[in-house]
């Protein structure tokens, strides 16, 4: 897009209703949610453009630390000017008069969580700052739509549930595979009992700390871009030298901010076998036979290959590695059937023609995630990624984490969220840098 398609505001924009502005179709007021967008990087540019194809939501703010620049997915360019105008680009071709000037940008999310006319948010940031942004929305009254990972630590996960349930916010988590056909199908197969007794869960995540950024040259301390408040974007981790290669898509290979691919995709394929297992609500009794390398690339430090076991008291074994099959795979007495996006291989084939009857187990259905969200933001229903199994799915990723971090089995009580293991868990949380807390 080039600038001059966009008439730029050089104050604060006042929300405008749609139904004044002209926007075709769009929904009486009263039916239409207001959003927020935290977070103008990578998924969130993703997802903002997903919510703009809503006839029934009206992005009326972004927020971001970073007014613009490269550094993204495969170097991109984002930020929240970008932002800003890609909504008031995008809203100024539907109104009569072809401008619009009504989305807000800020710098400090807490300023955005402020405005009274915000209904929802997206919150679409690094793990580290995935909590403190959740916990205040839900305070503010907002509802959610919180990208996965869910959390940086178990902990700090429980008290993201605690916040949403305690102020009863709707919260959707963009673990978006379960709003696909395919993993549905293979969820009730084994839910229904068409595998026989599922015995093994492989689920295969990618390796390795691939430089999606291209930034990844770029690790010694340099000087901090204008329009970059990176102290900011560090918040709660420690303190650090600002690199490009630490910050934006390539956070995810730092454990200051995240956990690699094993957090990265945790939120995704195990968060499916959880599903057809039934086991949303709870989570493995034991970690074992933990194996990984780590980069030794500073600041990048998190696992490239890896290896752990997680046992369920039912028996069944979960596998986590990068050296299984990419996609979720069920094994059990009667079959198999493998999933993966855009894909689903059954043994015998013939459990693909299977068609559920009256009384089977059905799954919920969601055919567009972002919809599924604004449908419960509307009638208050849960949707299908709620918060509570987002936590427990990526607890078993931070499990995998601290077992191969400490190089040892480790027993964990999912009930009352403990190890058997003093070291283990101080582990469950991590203190926070300056004025940042829960």
């Amino acid at each position: 897009m080039k600038r001059r398609e966009f008439v730029l505001s050089s104050t604060a924009p006042m929300f405008v209703p749609a139904r004044a502005l002209g926007r075709a179709g769009a929904p009486a007021a009263s039916n239409r949610v207001t959003l927020g967008v935290i977070g103008c990087g990578n998924q969130g540019t993703n997802d903002l453009f997903a919510f703009l194809q809503d006839e029934r939501v009206q992005v009326v703010a972004v927020c971001d630390v970073n007014k613009q620049s490269a550094g993204y997915w495969d170097g991109r360019f984002a930020g929240r000017e970008p932002a800003r105008m890609t909504v008031d680009w995008t809203y100024g071709r539907e109104v009569r008069s072809g401008v619009y000037k009504s989305c807000a940008a800020y710098e400090d999310f807490r300023d955005l969580l402020a405005r009274k006319d915000v209904d929802a948010v997206l919150i679409a940031v690094p793990d580290h700052w995935h909590s403190i942004p959740v916990i205040q929305a839900a305070r503010a009254g907002k509802d959610i739509y919180g990208e996965k990972p869910l959390s940086l630590t178990i902990g700090e996960g429980r008290a993201m549930v605690k916040a949403v349930v305690d102020h009863k916010r709707i919260f959707q988590t963009g673990s978006q595979q379960r709003s696909d056909a395919r993993f549905r199908k293979a969820c009730e197969l084994v839910r229904n009992g068409r595998l026989g007794k599922l015995h093994t869960v492989r689920c295969g995540l990618p390796g390795g700390t691939p430089d999606f950024g291209r930034t990844g040259h770029r690790k010694a301390p340099e000087p901090v871009p204008e329009g970059f408040n990176f102290d900011m974007w560090l918040g709660p981790a420690p303190k650090a030298a600002y690199s490009p290669a630490r910050c934006h898509v390539n956070f995810r290979w730092v454990l200051d901010y995240s956990g690699g691919q094993i957090t990265d995709w945790g939120g995704h394929h195990p968060d499916i076998a959880q599903w057809a297992m039934g086991t949303e609500n709870t989570g493995p009794v034991e970690i074992r036979n933990g194996k990984a390398e780590w980069s030794k690339d500073a600041p990048w430090n998190t696992a490239t290959s890896f290896y752990f076991e997680a046992i369920y008291a039912s028996g069944v074994k979960m596998i986590v590695s990068n050296a299984e099959r990419g996609g979720v795979t069920f094994e059990g007495t009667e079959g198999t059937v493998w999933v993966n996006r855009g894909a689903i291989e059954a043994t015998p084939k013939s459990l693909l023609d299977v068609e559920f009857g009256a009384g089977e187990t059905r799954l919920y259905r969601s055919d567009n995630h972002f919809r599924n969200f604004v449908d419960c933001v509307l009638s208050r229903k849960e949707p299908i990624a709620p918060i509570e199994a987002a936590h427990r799915s990526i607890t078993i990723a931070h499990l995998g984490n601290i077992s191969l971090r400490l190089g040892r089995d480790l027993k964990w009580d999912p009930s009352a969220e403990r190890f058997a293991d003093d070291e283990a868990n101080r582990m469950l949380s991590r203190p926070m840098r300056g004025e940042w807390k829960l």
